[in-house]
């Protein structure tokens, strides 16, 4: 009998695409003999996600999963091929038996989530195992967590049933501020806010200085392209800078339900309402597909 070593394994899964268990428990029934345990997994159902992993996954849905404690959650999306199975029971399922199972973890990044015990391998393999039993090929395509540096929320909405959602984590000095009904009302009317008007940012300060960069020469080329003097473009620019933050940083973007004052505004509001000051420490949006 041949020596099972990892490097076997490893090829088997190659192979096949099936767990790394799966692929271990064939080769030891199979002596060790590479076809007969491409065989086997076959036999078993098992092998037919290698067909499946070509095919694209960008049905789907996202989830989240806030804890107890509210001090901390997780938002993911898990991908399958048809909006038919995204709705089926068996899908249904795996989404939350993999929200429960990542949230029961310490996983903070997809690379990490990927790669946490689940059944007898881990969330990836199990996923993979599923496509067999499920008839299409699925993915963990987006995972993030995020947690609460001292008093404060993280709070969750999900959109259109799982075609958007949003994970937010609200900070404030003191205890009793987050358990005040005007900051749930506000917690809930933020996630609602961030599910429609999809800002990239918390505050200028955060946001990509790449993206600003890129889009401020786009900005300029427009200028150009009008018949804009040169000498002009550095007091219009500015104004275009502007433009830009109100529609991509949340802070600075008109509340959805009340345009005419801005997010910042209206978490100073609040803030003033109960005394105390809220703010916004981070936010994670997912949209299927993008």
């Amino acid at each position: 009998m041949a020596e099972i070593t990892a490097a076997l394994v490893k090829a088997l899964r190659d192979k096949t695409d099936a767990g790394m268990m799966d692929c271990k428990k064939a080769l030891n029934a199979c002596g060790g003999d590479m076809d007969a345990a491409v065989k086997y997994l076959r036999e078993k159902g098992i092998a037919k996600a290698a067909a499946k992993a070509d095919r694209d996954a960008n049905e789907g849905v996202v989830n989240t999963c806030v804890a107890s404690c509210g001090c901390s959650g997780i938002i993911l999306e898990l991908n399958c091929e048809t909006d038919f199975c995204a709705k089926g029971d068996k899908f249904q399922g795996l989404v939350s038996d993999v929200t429960s199972t990542l949230m029961g973890s310490s996983a903070s990044t997809l690379e990490e989530a990927l790669q946490v015990p689940m059944g007898e391998g881990t969330t990836d393999e199990y996923i993979k195992a599923m496509c067999s039993s499920i008839g299409e090929n699925m993915g963990l395509r987006k995972f993030a967590r995020l947690s609460v540096e001292g008093e404060g929320a993280v709070v969750s909405y999900i959109h259109m049933g799982g075609k958007v959602g949003v994970l937010l984590s609200l900070s404030v000095t003191k205890a009793e501020t987050a358990q005040a009904d005007a900051f749930k009302a506000l917690a809930k009317d933020l996630t609602l806010h961030i599910a429609a008007a999809a800002p990239k940012s918390v505050s200028s300060d955060s946001l990509d200085p790449a993206f600003v960069a890129e889009e401020q020469e786009i900005a300029k080329q427009q200028l150009i392209q009008e018949g804009k003097p040169e000498h002009l473009l550095e007091k219009i620019l500015p104004g275009k800078l502007k433009a830009l933050y109100a529609q991509s940083c949340l802070l600075n973007q008109g509340f959805v339900k009340e345009p005419s004052m801005t997010v910042e505004a209206l978490l100073k509001q609040v803030s003033k309402e109960l005394g105390d000051e809220i703010t916004v420490a981070s936010f994670v949006r997912y949209q299927l597909g993008a």
